[in-house]
């Protein structure tokens, strides 16, 4: 797990957040963003479980460049490519902390904006956190009030949507969240750089997995419809092996584009509903463009903690998701909560395993969840029974059916 830490000066101090990235088991990369010392921003965020945008003027050189326009120079180009890296990883969900004029950069990126300020004199601010910082997670349980030292700031327009958490009397926006994946801080307080640089290295951690997967899905979900097209009729022929009847609820978990939503449709009427899942948004904005809500809803949600009632769906088709799951076991107990008595789970691949391993050289391996001495277990252990089992050579298809007594989670 690594997090990269975009920096405009060689003279930043990063040991804070070196030592509260290794304190989670973060490799912490250093990058050194001014294309006039050097520098050069990272082109993509493959491998990046976190980023970091450091800089600015320091707060007692109220002399230098503030604000995202910065120079006009040599460095003009990289103010550019930091923006469509922060943008970048606000459309894959990777967590983003920028610090002084790296938060200004994220307000652009977000879509706001950010222009020259006032020129101040040296002292002090007394910069307070907002009620909305009480249920952030990176500011709740921060110190009410710091006295910071005052620095050059830009004159900032925060995109709609975006929460301030920090503020003062000199400027309303001293810290702002946009989403549920970036932050900004536009000052330097040891004590609150501290409790957040703390949360932000345990949210990274915590999150590194989904984050892991949003960033290699987002980059593919515009291509993936027309990629893959030709599964459709496996997807179809999969779905048809569920028995849920007119007015039934079925879920698509993991639907990606939403290929088996039509399928799922079809089974169970115009007075029954569907819903796709999945964690990656851009993935279901191209299920959105290639018509998928006219057969249901999508909702963005972790296939481990749904926001689902118990006991509310009566068939869920998981296609390729299963065995690439951190904690698969957790999964199906998840799913088993969400099933009513006697649901279905259908468990699909457009691929046998054999012809799965043969793409990188390897044989099947007894240890793969999917193989049958070891799933069948695991589904039992989490309320499950299953019913069929197929591994051919073109496509893997494992139904179960809800037992009457679940295990317990």
């Amino acid at each position: 797990m690594a997090v990269f830490i975009l920096r405009h000066a060689r003279g930043e101090d990063l040991s804070g957040a070196e030592a509260a990235f290794a304190a989670q088991g973060l490799v912490s990369r250093a990058v050194l963003a001014s294309a006039s010392d050097g520098g050069c921003v990272p082109g993509d965020l493959s491998g990046v479980d976190g980023l970091v945008v450091i800089g600015g003027a320091p707060e007692d050189d109220p002399s230098g460049p503030s604000g995202p326009s910065g120079p006009s120079g040599p460095d003009a180009g990289a103010r550019g490519a930091e923006v469509a890296l922060l943008r970048a990883a606000l459309a894959a969900e990777v967590p983003v902390l920028g610090v002084r004029e790296g938060a200004e950069l994220l307000a652009v990126a977000a879509g706001g904006s950010a222009a020259p300020g006032p020129k101040e004199g040296p002292g002090w601010d007394e910069v307070g956190v907002t009620p909305a910082a009480a249920c952030d997670p990176l500011f709740a349980g921060a110190a009410g009030r710091q006295r910071v030292p005052r620095s050059p700031l830009a004159s900032l327009r925060l995109p709609d949507g975006a929460v301030v958490l920090a503020s003062c009397d000199r400027d309303p926006v001293r810290a702002f969240r946009v989403g549920g994946s970036a932050w900004g801080v536009r000052f330097r307080a040891d004590a609150w750089q501290e409790h957040v640089l703390g949360r932000f290295a345990a949210l990274v951690a915590e999150r590194a997995e989904r984050t892991a997967t949003r960033t290699f899905f987002t980059r593919r979900a515009d291509a993936w419809e027309e990629r893959f097209a030709y599964q459709t009729p496996a997807y179809e022929a999969a779905v048809a092996r569920m028995r849920l009847g007119p007015g039934r609820r079925a879920v698509d978990l993991g639907c990606g584009t939403g290929r088996a939503m039509p399928a799922l449709r079809a089974l169970v009427g115009p007075t029954g509903s569907v819903v796709g899942i999945d964690v990656t948004h851009a993935m279901l904005v191209a299920a959105a463009r290639h018509g998928r809500t006219r057969h249901g809803g999508l909702l963005t949600a972790d296939c481990t903690r749904l926001p689902l009632p118990s006991g509310s769906v009566h068939g869920i088709f998981s296609a390729g998701l299963l065995d690439h799951l951190p904690a698969p076991r957790a999964a199906l107990r998840e799913w088993a909560r969400v099933s009513a008595p006697g649901g279905e789970l259908l468990l699909f691949h457009p691929s046998g395993r054999a012809e799965r391993a043969a793409r990188h050289g390897l044989l099947p391996s007894p240890d793969d969840l999917l193989a049958e001495p070891n799933l069948r277990p695991a589904l039992h252990a989490s309320g499950w029974r299953l019913t069929e089992y197929e591994d051919g050579e073109h496509s893997f298809i494992a139904h179960a059916t809800l037992r009457s007594t679940r295990a317990t989670r």
